[in-house]
């Protein structure tokens, strides 16, 4: 317990997943947390977790982010969560598709980070967590073309802004999941099942039966990882990939 104590935290699609399992995971180690999501109806419960505070947040708007940027203040740890898993190839990928995807899924992340990064800086250091992907650099996934170089962008991102400010008390590490028990996992569930024609039981089963351990991840066992990365037990790594992926990538 408190290994988060003292610290400030912000983080982005709070409201379910690896966003909300991670924000009640700082909240239990200790952080002020300051959660933030599009839909704020889904954080009201939060506060029950120890959460300070829950703010509704476009992050596809640059003078939004900056705005709740200026009226948090100073923090220690910027977790990145938003984003959106598009299914397509080459062929079937829409420039609209591509545009939304990098927009949500790594200029996001711009957008924040540009945002929190000078009181961070300004404070004498902070670390900065980033959500990619196992389906990125790491691997090549069938029918996520866009999603995957998105998540390939966003391991990128990190290294360059770990390098940038390795001197300066500044730590930018990604974790990448691999397919996690999610709202947002069974969203996909049901739309691959509606076009294939198969039950919900039968979508399920086909994402389990592809995990080398025979399950899919939770988002506590991301969040976890979070808050390895976010405190200073991690105060040796930076501008790492770490692959939570219940061994997928193997």
């Amino acid at each position: 317990m408190d290994r988060l104590k003292g610290k400030r935290a912000f983080l982005t699609a709070a409201g379910a997943g690896i966003g909300r399992a991670t924000a009640i995971a700082f909240a239990r180690e200790g952080a002020e947390v300051i959660a933030t999501d599009l839909k704020l109806d889904l954080m009201k419960d939060l506060p029950s977790y120890g959460v300070k505070e829950i703010h509704s947040l476009d992050v596809l708007s640059t003078p939004a982010v900056r705005a709740i940027a200026e009226k948090v203040g100073a923090i220690d740890i910027l977790f990145n969560c938003a984003g959106f898993v598009h299914h397509g190839t080459a062929i079937t990928t829409s420039d609209a598709d591509w545009d939304f995807s990098f927009d949500l899924n790594v200029k996001s992340m711009h957008r924040t980070i540009g945002a929190f990064l000078p009181a961070m800086l300004k404070k004498g250091g902070g670390s900065i967590v980033n959500i990619a992907s196992g389906a990125s650099s790491v691997r090549g996934i069938p029918n996520r073309y866009v999603y995957g170089a998105s998540k390939a962008a966003v391991i990128g991102l990190t290294k360059s802004v770990a390098a940038d400010f390795i001197r300066q008390g500044i730590r930018c590490n990604a974790i990448c999941p691999g397919t996690i028990q999610s709202p947002s996992l069974d969203d996909r569930i049901a739309t691959q099942a509606k076009a294939q024609n198969k039950s919900l039981a039968e979508i399920r089963q086909m994402f389990v039966d592809r995990q080398p351990m025979g399950r899919l991840g939770t988002a506590e066992e991301i969040a976890a990882m979070a808050v390895f990365l976010a405190g200073d037990e991690s105060s040796y790594a930076t501008g790492q990939a770490f692959i939570v992926d219940g061994g997928f990538a193997l």
